[in-house]
């Protein structure tokens, strides 16, 4: 059990980071800017996002890859590179996280779009689940490009080929039915 859990944490981050790419605002995937993003963009961010993920370069997600992912983020921490963590070090992360959290928070609220929610990894555990389509407890680059294009023709909801900003809207939507949202600030509009 223990091995599983580890695992779908590594998994779990890589691929919230992963429907990011192409399902966020953000739009990573738009790579000539035109707001709409194609199916051989969307591909080809979730390749290179692949490629990031798999630190070993084996092909798949897995162990060895979530062990070589702490190593880097704990040689992160370990400003002094004496092994350790020290307090200092710890509260150096915490606060540079609290900035991003607040730096976040502000641009939404800037949109109008204020509110928090529970089950942004529960999210990322499903799509691990679904990517792992054999169920070896690994995701190969095959896996991995097929989920991305699932979810794609999810997104792409007149089946033209590309996601627009309105077919972007309408998905998130549609995926926080069910959600627990706590707004913090009354909705703009």
């Amino acid at each position: 059990m223990k091995k599983i859990s580890l695992f779908a944490g590594v998994i779990a981050i890589s691929l919230t980071s992963a429907a990011a790419i192409y399902a966020a605002p953000g739009m990573k995937a738009d790579q000539d800017g035109n707001r709409i993003i194609s199916k051989t963009e969307a591909v080809a961010a979730a390749d290179a996002h692949f490629a990031k993920m798999d630190a070993n370069n084996d092909g798949q997600l897995n162990e060895a890859d979530k062990a070589a992912m702490m190593r880097k983020r704990f040689a992160a921490l370990d400003s002094n590179k004496n092994g350790a963590i020290s307090e200092a070090e710890f509260m150096a992360l915490h606060e540079a996280r609290a900035d991003r959290r607040g730096d976040r928070r502000e641009r939404r609220m800037e949109r109008g779009k204020m509110g928090t929610h529970s089950g942004r990894h529960g999210g990322a555990m499903a799509m691990m689940a679904q990517a792992d389509a054999n169920g070896d407890k690994a995701i190969s680059r095959a896996e991995f490009r097929a989920a991305a294009e699932a979810r794609f023709a999810k997104a792409d909801a007149n089946k033209d080929g590309s996601v627009t900003a309105e077919e972007r809207r309408a998905g998130r939507k549609a995926n926080w039915r069910g959600r627990t949202v706590q707004p913090t600030q009354p909705d703009a509009g």
